[in-house]
């Protein structure tokens, strides 16, 4: 799969950005061999709220500030948080932003799009301390682009690339960044012409001509990449021949994706919701009940590695988002609150949703490990109760 075989070029969004080319060959292809189905059985996995006991909470809450209503925050592993921002016209409808975890500033780091469309928005960002990415969207043509540049202090540095251009037949991609490096999924669309094609994840690094591809997928991968620990998370389809599995793999950042430090394959048709390694463990979610299989084949979120099936720790609630915490303190996230489960004291405690915020309470915008677990929710005037702006916490773990 070339990317110019398959999308249109670069002049066809007016976009004035560098195009980043694709080497040959995948890292890891869909027919490497991996491990058998991990089965963990009801009773060898310890339920959190019938074995652990609640405690105080341990974590000690820092600075709060308030963000503009239509503020939606993205995970990041630095003290830059991607934002992506409503518009205050139709024009641009979107903003990408950045929020400094020093000071609590909102930089506006992607004021309009690239592209000269007037239906094209900013769909997504993403950034770390020292890159910046996003993804624009043409709502009338489905075309979308991913572009980079480099960042630094809440502005754009250097000039920007593009690395990934497509259309109405692959979904506009999952992407993280870390350091200097963004690692992106293109996916055939459920409903496109493609559907019968293999993923790819893709690696690029800043100031390179070229991109990676790492991944190989026979069909879509289950999860957004997922970076914490040195490593990137990605949950391919494995086992093609024998039916519809996932592979929760741990690739090393230290080498481009080419180590594998661990991977745990799910019960036959269970798609996994999240996945993210932190330390020795993988943190994983399941969205719903699946009735077939062993105990991952049931709705919620799961600590342990493929590695030993027999040290699962559960959290039977439904889950929202990916797990952030470090050193055996996972923070997961139900409904409007989060559990704080720490493993090493087998304790648990809440964490409530700021006063005032919508149904749906508080979302994390970390992952992985984290020494500040970062918050925000949309809150409602105290006089009116409608959403009036958006409340960002911080918390030290």
């Amino acid at each position: 799969m070339t990317r110019r075989g398959l999308f249109r070029g670069l002049a066809a969004t007016g976009a004035a950005a560098a195009c980043v080319g694709v080497l040959s060959g995948c890292t890891h292809r869909s027919d490497d061999a991996t491990p058998e189905p991990t089965v963990v059985s009801s009773d060898s996995a310890t339920s959190v709220l019938d074995s652990y006991q609640e405690a105080d909470l341990s974590l000690s809450e820092g600075p709060s500030w308030s963000l503009p209503l239509g503020s939606v925050l993205h995970e990041a592993e630095g003290t830059w948080i991607p934002v992506v921002l409503a518009g205050s016209s139709a024009s641009p409808m979107v903003k990408g932003c950045a929020l400094s975890l020093d000071d609590g500033s909102l930089a506006e780091v992607i004021p309009k799009t690239l592209s000269s469309s007037p239906t094209a928005v900013i769909y997504d960002v993403r950034c770390s301390d020292k890159v910046y990415a996003w993804v624009e969207y043409d709502y009338l043509t489905a075309d979308w682009a991913l572009y980079c540049s480099g960042f630094s202090a809440g502005t754009l540095s250097g000039d920007t690339s593009t690395l990934w251009q497509g259309g109405a037949d692959f979904d506009p991609p999952k992407f993280a960044c870390t350091d200097n490096e963004v690692i992106w999924q293109v996916m055939p669309s459920t409903s496109g012409s493609r559907t019968s094609e293999s993923s790819y994840c893709y690696l690029w690094k800043l100031g390179q001509s070229d991109a990676k591809a790492v991944v190989e997928s026979p069909g879509r991968f289950a999860c957004a990449p997922a970076v914490s620990d040195g490593t990137v998370t990605l949950a391919p389809r494995v086992r093609q021949s024998e039916g519809v599995y996932y592979g929760i793999t741990a690739y090393s950042l230290s080498d481009d994706l080419s180590t594998v430090v661990d991977q745990l394959v799910m019960p036959k048709g269970v798609k996994p919701f999240y996945a993210v390694r932190m330390g020795d463990k993988f943190a994983l979610s399941v969205e719903a009940s699946y009735g077939t299989g062993d105990l991952l084949s049931s709705m919620g979120t799961y600590i342990g590695t493929g590695q030993d099936a027999s040290g699962f720790v559960r959290l039977s609630r439904e889950p929202s988002a990916n797990v952030a915490g470090k050193d055996g303190t996972y923070v997961i996230k139900s409904r409007a609150s989060y559990f704080v489960v720490n493993t090493a004291a087998s304790t648990y405690s809440v964490l409530p949703a700021t006063n005032r915020c919508m149904d749906y309470g508080e979302f994390p915008a970390r992952v992985g490990r984290t020494d500040k677990f970062v918050t925000f929710a949309t809150v409602k005037d105290e006089e009116t109760g409608y959403p009036s702006s958006v409340t960002v916490r911080i918390f030290t773990l």
